[in-house]
């Protein structure tokens, strides 16, 4: 008798682990296809206008010298259009509830103001959020490289999966009471722990082992290689003497409480020492752990 009792909880906890894997998976072919059908209509109507149809409210953009701005406010001026931007997703994760997202992969830009069309290239990332009305963008970042990228790329779920492994289950520790607060409280404390322990170890010690990253002139850096290119990239750039000031500025809390997303503008006090300025917007996925600690699934560093 207890042996069958023991067969059937095997069964049970087998069951219910599929039926969420399944879930999960499902939530990502939807983000998947509103992706798509979003790149799908940037280049029939432009990516303005396209932009117009599927920002959400309190979304923001990353602009130079500005910083995040009110991406509505931006977008919905009768004055803008920068519609020379074609893309295309290597990257997406989703929440447990299927409510919150991300997507990441290469672009490219045209600029027709000179008589020759000049080219440029980089890595788009995007934070989405379902509504009543479906997928909504609610973040848009760039980080720019030199050279040329292929768009001939699509995502695989199986990328996702290391995320997942590291993320907490239902129902793990203080998962359940979580709110956005602490995710505040964990982006502040990376944000110390840069000036402590540099960029390499703060991100091994507040990262996520399949963490990347997406740093300008440069490729995403993935699991071991993120943190030293991370800390490589911030050593090269501030000086020891010039710490880090962080300015939280906002983000969101999936309903599923173990995912959410941050972002806001790191920088140096320039009249410190201006040879070693820093300025720059930031955009950081995290993810719940096992441990009851946020750990950072991705971060896109964007100068300013």
């Amino acid at each position: 008798m207890r042996l069958n009792i023991v067969i059937w909880l095997a069964w049970v906890i087998t069951f219910d682990a599929g039926a969420q894997e399944i879930s999960q998976y499902q939530y990502w072919l939807e983000l998947s296809s509103a992706d798509q059908t979003y790149a799908d209509r940037s280049a029939e109507i432009g990516r303005t206008e396209a932009f117009r149809e599927f920002l959400g409210q309190g979304s923001i953009v990353f602009r130079e010298s500005r910083g995040p701005v009110d991406a509505l406010e931006e977008y919905l001026s009768a004055n803008y259009r920068v519609d020379e931007l074609t893309w295309e997703s290597h990257y997406i994760d989703v929440s447990r509830d299927g409510d919150l997202g991300l997507t990441a992969g290469p672009y490219e830009s045209r600029d027709r103001s000179n008589e020759s069309d000049q080219y440029f290239f980089g890595h788009l990332v995007s934070v989405w959020k379902r509504s009543d009305r479906g997928w909504e963008l609610m973040a848009d970042i760039a980080a720019g490289i030199p050279g040329y990228l292929r768009l001939n790329v699509e995502p695989n779920y199986d990328d996702t999966r290391p995320v997942l492994d590291e993320t907490a289950a239902p129902g793990t520790g203080s998962l359940e009471v979580n709110d956005m607060q602490s995710l505040v409280d964990a982006d502040n404390l990376f944000g110390l722990s840069i000036n402590f322990r540099g960029g390499q170890r703060a991100l091994l010690r507040y990262g996520l082992e399949s963490t990347r990253v997406y740093l300008p002139g440069m490729g995403p850096a993935i699991g071991a290689e993120a943190s030293s290119v991370y800390g490589a990239y911030l050593d090269n750039e501030i000086s020891t003497s010039n710490p880090i000031n962080l300015t939280h500025m906002g983000g969101f809390l999936s309903t599923s409480k173990e995912m959410g997303y941050t972002y806001g503008i790191m920088e140096t006090d320039e009249s410190l020492d201006d040879s070693s300025a820093f300025r720059a917007g930031y955009l950081r996925q995290w993810r719940f752990k096992e441990n009851n600690e946020w750990g950072i699934a991705l971060e896109v560093l964007r100068p300013l």
